[in-house]
């Protein structure tokens, strides 16, 4: 028995990344999977390697959003949960940040978010969950990522929002705020087929181990497990949380 046997689950950014592992892991804990992505080869790919369904989803376009429900409806007769994992990040200081390269940020982050709970709430069986994906940066700041920062600051608010206004639907929306994780957005290397990521992946171990308490950057895997339990039933009793994962970051600097 799987932890999601017989639920329905969309995954937002599951191309690769967090998103990739959540996928993976929600297949092998019985669900069915909508894989949902702008990277269309490699979507494709995943779902037919996990057995799930692909979707190509701008999220943030609301058209795109509508045609994701008809799918997911059509091909699995239902939608039980949404993992809105998909986001972008750019550095720049505040001062120096384009309009423009502001609102790119907030279209994906930021309105993909509240798309994806506008289009997928009201056709999600009661007892549903969404999951949105924040950030460490959504509970504390970080300089030249304003633009990320104020995007994970406004996931949490949504989510608070629609826990409370999903809440008599039995509908729990939860959020995750990681740190560091090796993914092409820390790890640029896993994009460029001439380099070496483990080796990359390496040096950020030996970055983050002067920074986080636990010593090392986080793992993809580890983000689908917080994943997976705020989507299952062992979290019956959550809602309207952000969950923090990130190696203890947040606790403080150790100066000894």
């Amino acid at each position: 028995m799987g932890k999601l046997d017989g639920r329905v689950v969309v995954v937002t950014g599951a191309a690769r990344g967090q998103g990739e592992q959540e996928a993976r892991l929600f297949r092998a804990e019985g669900a069915e999977v909508l894989v949902a992505d702008v990277l269309d080869e490699q979507g494709e790919a995943l779902a037919r390697e996990i057995g799930a369904r692909y979707v190509h989803l701008d999220v943030g376009e609301e058209t795109d959003w509508r045609a994701a429900a008809r799918t997911a409806k059509e091909t699995y007769g239902r939608v039980d949960g949404l993992v809105n994992n998909a986001g972008i990040l750019r550095f720049n200081s505040l001062v120096d940040t384009p309009l423009e390269e502001f609102m790119q940020v907030v279209r994906v982050n930021q309105v993909g978010c509240f798309l994806g709970i506008k289009t997928m709430a009201p056709v999600m069986e009661d007892g549903g969950t969404i999951v949105n994906t924040a950030s460490y940066t959504a509970v504390t700041g970080m300089a030249a990522v304003g633009t990320y920062a104020a995007t994970k600051h406004a996931i949490l608010g949504l989510t608070r929002v629609a826990a409370l206004e999903l809440a008599d639907r039995r509908i729990r929306v939860n959020a995750m705020c990681p740190g560091a994780i090796d993914t092409a957005m820390s790890n640029p290397a896993q994009l460029d087929p001439e380099a070496d990521a483990e080796e990359t992946s390496r040096a950020l171990d030996e970055l983050y181990r002067k920074l986080v308490p636990l010593g090392r950057i986080g793992r993809p895997d580890e983000v689908a497990r917080l994943a997976l339990f705020l989507t299952s039933d062992d979290s019956s009793y959550i809602t309207g949380q952000p969950f923090v994962i990130d190696g203890g970051w947040l606790a403080g600097v150790s100066i000894i």
